[in-house]
């Protein structure tokens, strides 16, 4: 853990550094977003992962990101919560984005009475129809364990959008 928050600070730092190098402000480049679902029914799910991004002017952005999920059904729930750093190259005169996330999770689950708390990593390697701040697309899990994941495939959607 001690190694992910030097590498986050040395991030940003070097991030501050570099923004200072041209006309531009740091916080004129970065940008927001993130994602919130709730769903209720049989089961109840409550996730929400905010982001944020510094625009480099090569195309390329890069960022950090937080997650945190809890579902819980029949006495059964979970817990979920971890960090992310995320890339995103858009390619010069066309729409596509294409994207890389690492991305560690922390699980803390109850099923049938069993208490389970374990990490893993993930790392995706997306594709996405961009258009302006806004993204659709596809992106793989190479890591992907069926045992570990709280996912039910490696491959999964994704809607992206920064202000």
């Amino acid at each position: 853990m001690k190694r992910v928050l030097l590498f986050i600070s040395l991030l940003l730092v070097s991030l501050n550094l570099l923004s200072q190098e041209t006309e531009t402000k740091f916080w004129d480049n970065v940008r927001f977003g993130g994602g919130l679902g709730l769903g209720f029914g049989t089961s109840t799910t409550i996730a929400i992962s905010p982001s944020a991004i510094y625009d480099f002017e090569n195309g390329v952005s890069l960022g950090l990101g937080l997650n945190y999920l809890h579902n819980s059904r029949s006495g059964n729930s979970a817990n979920v919560y971890g960090g992310s750093l995320i890339s995103f190259y858009n390619i010069p005169s066309t729409n596509i984005q294409l994207s890389s996330e690492f991305e560690q999770l922390f699980v803390n689950r109850k099923i049938n009475n069993v208490t389970d708390n374990y990490n893993y990593p993930a790392l995706y390697l997306g594709l996405a129809y961009r258009q302006g701040w806004a993204s659709i697309g596809i992106r793989y899990d190479v890591l992907y364990k069926n045992s570990r994941s709280i996912y039910a495939s490696a491959i999964s959607p994704v809607i992206r959008v920064f202000f």
